[in-house]
């Protein structure tokens, strides 16, 4: 009499414990047909125990990946291993909303999720288990930390004043743009720009009204560029363009659109409208360059060479 007290108050304790505990468990049988359903499921979904016992799992929530969670749990069944869905490969199974304040940004629960196979007395594998953990929190911090970083990652890519890439970033591309040439042979130009007169604007209007000619200067750079073009600030005043897939013939095209919009535009700094010029070297990527430093210096050089013919014009790098 006493055993018999004695397991029924082990079972009274376990079936406590299994509506209570903050996990979710589910079992279902291999027609997927739902045996259990605690008291965390319960809570999260609004569907009660009693009233979703004995009903299909897939039919009771349909949008549940059905062929990809059948899949997994007939795994289970054959291999008779436990198998793990990570939040990071699937936010959730459940669509269950997210009411933790710390979280209040996420707008469902994140989840992990664990199926494992139950063997009856006889050895069969006749039932699965899921167990659903909620991850919110982790989730919630590893992605805002991810995010933090990525921005950091610009951050240490972008020139703070132009929004253009830094000269450390820039030269990078540059490199890879050169190795990128060198393996497919595809038409590269490298364009050198520099502002024309830069050091009498500072003097004369100070460095404020310089630094805002910089930024008209980038911003018209940028609506020029195409996806595959990179645009940098390689120093004060200059700027270099690595144009992909493109022949020393347009790029300068590309150059002259450039430099007469820069001369079209006015800078309107306190009561002053400042107008600017710039010069351009172009260089293509030949045979003759072996390398990247060469080809910035080939760029630099045609650059020189607009400064000295009088400035606001675009000179290519004759090859030999």
């Amino acid at each position: 009499m006493a055993d018999d007290q004695n397991t029924m108050n082990e079972l009274h304790w376990l079936i406590d414990m299994v509506q209570t505990i903050e996990v979710g468990l589910v079992v279902i049988d291999r027609d997927f047909t739902i045996q259990l359903w605690n008291g965390f499921m319960e809570n999260h979904s609004g569907v009660s125990p009693n009233s979703i016992k004995g009903k299909n799992l897939f039919e009771q929530f349909d949008y549940l990946p059905q062929q990809w969670l059948k899949h997994k749990m007939q795994s289970v069944f054959m291999l008779k291993n436990r198998a793990f869905i990570s939040w990071e490969q699937r936010p959730f199974i459940f669509q269950f909303k997210n009411y933790r304040p710390i979280t209040g940004r996420a707008d469902f629960m994140y989840q992990n999720v664990t199926i494992l196979p139950l063997t009856s007395l006889t050895g069969e594998i006749t039932h699965l288990s899921m167990i659903v953990y909620d991850v919110t929190d982790i989730a919630i911090n590893k992605l805002q930390l991810k995010a933090v970083n990525e921005s950091l990652e610009v951050l240490s890519q972008v020139d703070g004043l132009t929004q253009l890439f830094n000269r450390r970033h820039w030269q990078l591309s540059l490199q890879k743009e050169f190795d990128r040439n060198r393996r497919y042979g595809n038409d590269t130009t490298l364009v050198m720009l520099d502002i024309d007169k830069f050091k009498n604007i500072n003097d004369t209007y100070g460095h404020l009204a310089g630094d805002k000619v910089i930024q008209k200067i980038s911003q018209l750079i940028q609506k020029s560029l195409r996806e595959t073009d990179c645009a940098g600030r390689y120093g004060g005043e200059e700027f270099g363009v690595v144009l992909a897939n493109t022949p020393a013939a347009n790029a300068l095209f590309f150059a002259e659109r450039l430099r007469k919009k820069v001369e079209q535009s006015e800078i309107h700094f306190e009561d002053e409208i400042i107008k600017v010029t710039i010069s351009i070297g172009i260089c293509e990527i030949k045979p003759d360059i072996t390398s990247s430093e060469m080809w910035l210096s080939f760029a630099d050089q045609a650059l020189y060479k607009a400064k000295e013919s009088g400035r606001n014009s675009c000179i290519t790098h004759q090859h030999d």
